[in-house]
């Protein structure tokens, strides 16, 4: 007798992409659930976008995540958007609904600040200042959730100073409406006030394995600061290592990419996960993993 049930299928969409552990993360899930689904991971570059997404409409996916570098070109052709999407520019999560439309959502904010409740619990962003490096989709979600936190300051660095300064402005009425300023500054001038920083995160994909190495000068540091970085392969980047040695506060990326898998697996795959040990210490093996 054959397995009439239909294979619910989902993925993640990247370039790179044969770093992500996402389709470890779901296919644990998958048999700690006993559903009848695959993930996998499809490496797409930018001018293919357009051509895989509707590969996946037609070959009835029931969604897909969105990593680096495509989170803010997803956004532009989902057809609905959550509130958070809409607020922050940038889509990580795609639920495809039965009358074939994208529906946009990003879980990458909710992903970001539970990750920082679960290691720092005695953290509170009320008030504080907030450094960030980056300013691509990624850094979007993380800003929101920061401004939505009650931050005071978030202070932004990048490479490209116009693509900061476009974030900036996007954000400039919710920043307003929640009392909180945003700044852009140069690295060194960057580095020159992280004695006022309270919270420094990494946005950006510098310092996972096999990109360019994240330079930054932490002598200006203040120890009490808590340092965050949104890679999670190497679960301990260079970023955390001098960190750490210095006497800060570190919080890996591997939570925030837990967290923020949660939502899709449920939209997909019908069924709301939880979080155990057992997932974490095989998440924490496989980012360990070359």
């Amino acid at each position: 007798m054959t397995n009439s049930k239909k294979k619910l299928l989902a993925c993640v969409i990247g370039d790179p992409i044969a770093h992500s552990l996402s389709p470890k993360i779901h296919s644990f899930l998958l048999e700690k659930y006993n559903i009848f689904g695959t993930y996998i991971a499809i490496q797409v570059g930018k001018e293919d976008l357009k051509k895989c997404v509707q590969h996946l409409i037609d070959s009835d996916f029931a969604g897909f995540n969105v990593t680096l570098p495509h989170k803010e070109e997803i956004f532009k052709i989902c057809d609905f958007k959550s509130k958070t999407a809409n607020l922050t520019g940038a889509v990580n999560t795609v639920i495809i609904t039965a009358d074939k439309k994208l529906f946009g959502h990003n879980s990458d904010a909710e992903g970001f600040l539970n990750n920082l409740k679960n290691s720092a619990p005695e953290f509170d962003l009320k008030n504080k200042n907030s450094f960030v490096i980056g300013a691509g989709g990624a850094a979007r979600a993380l800003i929101y959730a920061l401004i939505k936190s009650g931050v005071k300051k978030v202070v932004i660095t990048n490479r490209n100073e116009n693509r900061a300064l476009e974030l900036i402005k996007n954000f400039a009425d919710f920043a307003k409406k929640n009392n909180c300023h945003l700044e852009f500054l140069s690295q060194k001038d960057f580095e020159k006030n992280l004695s006022n920083c309270d919270l420094l995160v990494n946005s950006t994909s510098l310092g996972m394995q096999g990109q360019q190495a994240l330079e930054i000068d932490l002598n200006n540091l203040q120890k009490s600061a808590v340092v965050y970085d949104i890679v999670y392969k190497p679960l301990m980047t260079d970023l955390l290592n001098r960190s750490q040695n210095r006497g800060n506060k570190i919080i890996t990326g591997i939570g925030m990419l837990i967290e923020q898998a949660l939502v899709g697996f449920e939209a997909w795959f019908k069924q709301k996960p939880e979080i155990d040990s057992a997932l974490i210490k095989q998440a924490i093996i496989w980012s360990q993993n070359k």
